[in-house]
């Protein structure tokens, strides 16, 4: 279940970074960085 979790969030992150191009916004940055280290935590994790 883990692994799933963290493939989701890594392609919503995917997601919101293609919404950068749109409109850019800090906000947007820190939840891509934030959903792409807990994406990586849950994914990688044994």
């Amino acid at each position: 279940m883990k692994k799933m979790c963290g493939f989701v969030l890594f392609w919503i992150a995917a997601g919101m970074t293609i919404m950068l191009f749109v409109k850019s916004c800090v906000l947007g940055i820190c939840l891509i960085i934030f959903c792409l280290v807990l994406a990586y935590n849950l994914f990688c994790s044994k």
